[in-house]
C-alpha cells in the first residue's frame, strides 16, 4: 500500500444529489483509508451554485414542483449542507482559477461525470481536465462522461488535456473508448467508489418501519410506476418514494439528506430505481433491485449492469409478464459480488500504482 502523501480530490462533492455526495466521501475517506492526507477540492461558482440548488427545488424540470413540496426539499437541502460541512476540504476557490491553491503531491479526479461535455452546469469545465492544477501528478478515478457518447468524439484541445494526466481510468465502457480513442491509451475500468469502499456508507441502526420496497429516482415511464406499485402489494411491501415525489408510493421521504438515504437503501427489501447510484446502493447492500433506463443514464446503467454481470436487473422497455415483481423479490445471484469483490482487488492495485 502506498502512503502518506497529500492529495487533493476533484470531483462534483457539493451536488444535491445522494450519489454526488456519496462517490465524494468514499473515494477521499478511502484515499485515506490507504494511508494518505487526502482532501476534497472545494472549487466555488456562483452559476454552478444556483444551478444547484434550483434543481434542488426544481428536480423534475420542465414539470414544475409543487410550492407545497419546497419545505420538505429545503428540509433535504439543509441535511446535504451539514454533510457537506463535515467532509474534509481545501480552502475555496473558483472554479475558473484554482491559482489559490496551494500544492499536492498528486491530484485524482473523479468520480462522477467530470468528464461529460453535455452536464447542464459543469460540461467542458477545464478544471476537471487538468487545467491549472498545482501539482505534478495528476491521475483519473473512476471518471465519467456521463450520456456523452462515445461515438461523437471530443476535441482536440481536451484531448491533449487527458494525454497529460499520469495514469487514467474510468467506470464504465462508454468512457473507456472516449480516452482510448482520444488518447492512444487504454485506461484502466474501476468501481464507483461507493462500491470501492462499501464501509463508508456503513449504517449504525437502520429506523424501523414495516418491511418496505425503496423508490430512487424520478421522471419514471407510467408503465414503470404501475408495475413497481403492483409489485409492492404481491409481495406485501410498502412503497417509500426518496428524494422526489413519486404520486404512486405510500410515503414520500421528501427531506432525507444523504445519511437517511443510506439507511433507507440499507432496510429495504427492494429498490426500484432509475439512477445510477440507485443501483450502487443496492448492489453494495446487496438488495433485489430493477433499474429502468432513461435516455439520460443509459451509458451508465447499461455499462455497471455489464461490468458487474447484473444485465438483467436493467429494464430498457416495458416487459409483457412478471418480470419486474420477479426482479424486485429475487436475490441478486452470487456471481455478482464474486465479480465486485475482484474489481475492488483491482481498483485498489490501480490506485496504488497511479500514487506510488
Amino acid at each position: 500500500m502506498a502512503g502518506n502523501k497529500r492529495i487533493g480530490v476533484l470531483t462534483f462533492h457539493r451536488c444535491i444529489n445522494y450519489g454526488s455526495y456519496w462517490q465524494a466521501r468514499a473515494l477521499v475517506e478511502g484515499l485515506r483509508e490507504r494511508g494518505h492526507q487526502a482532501e476534497l477540492l472545494d472549487h466555488r461558482d456562483g452559476q454552478v451554485t444556483w444551478a444547484e440548488w434550483r434543481c434542488a427545488f426544481q428536480p423534475t424540470l420542465p414539470e414544475r414542483t409543487s410550492r407545497s413540496d419546497f419545505p420538505s426539499y429545503a428540509a433535504k437541502a439543509r441535511r446535504f449542507l451539514q454533510a457537506f460541512h463535515a467532509l474534509p476540504e481545501s480552502a475555496p476557490f473558483d472554479l475558473h482559477d484554482p491559482a489559490g491553491l496551494e500544492s499536492y503531491d498528486a491530484i485524482v479526479v473523479g468520480s462522477d461525470e467530470v468528464w461529460n461535455l453535455s452536464h447542464p452546469w459543469y460540461g467542458g469545465k477545464p478544471l476537471f481536465y487538468g487545467s491549472g492544477l498545482p501539482t505534478k501528478r495528476i491521475v483519473s478515478y473512476a471518471a465519467s462522461f456521463g450520456n456523452y457518447s462515445c461515438h461523437w468524439g471530443i476535441g482536440e484541445g481536451y484531448a491533449e488535456q487527458l494525454k497529460r494526466f499520469d495514469r487514467l481510468s474510468v467506470r464504465d465502457e462508454n468512457s473507456y473508448w472516449l480516452v482510448r480513442g482520444c488518447t492512444g491509451r487504454e485506461p484502466a475500468v474501476v468501481l464507483d467508489p461507493v462500491l470501492q469502499w462499501p464501509e463508508v456508507s456503513a449504517v449504525g441502526e437502520v429506523p424501523s418501519r414495516p418491511p418496505y420496497m425503496l423508490l430512487y429516482g424520478h421522471s419514471f415511464p407510467d408503465w414503470y410506476l404501475r408495475k413497481v406499485r403492483a409489485a409492492a402489494d404481491e409481495h406485501g411491501l410498502q412503497l417509500l418514494s426518496i428524494g422526489y415525489r413519486n404520486p404512486l408510493a405510500d410515503e414520500q421521504l421528501l427531506s432525507a439528506g444523504p445519511l437517511e438515504f443510506a439507511a433507507a437503501v440499507a432496510g429495504a427489501s427492494a429498490v426500484a430505481t432509475n439512477f445510477f447510484h440507485g443501483c450502487v446502493f443496492a448492489l453494495r447492500h446487496g438488495k433485489p433491485f430493477a433499474a429502468v433506463s432513461t435516455p439520460y443514464r443509459h451509458n451508465k446503467l447499461r455499462d455497471l449492469m455489464t461490468t458487474v454481470g447484473a444485465e438483467d436487473r436493467l429494464i430498457l422497455e416495458e416487459p409483457t409478464n412478471g418480470l419486474l415483481s420477479h426482479l424486485l423479490a429475487e436475490p441478486l445471484a452470487p456471481a455478482i459480488d464474486e465479480r465486485i469483490r475482484e474489481l475492488r482487488l483491482a481498483s485498489n492495485t490501480f490506485l496504488d500504482n497511479a500514487l506510488a
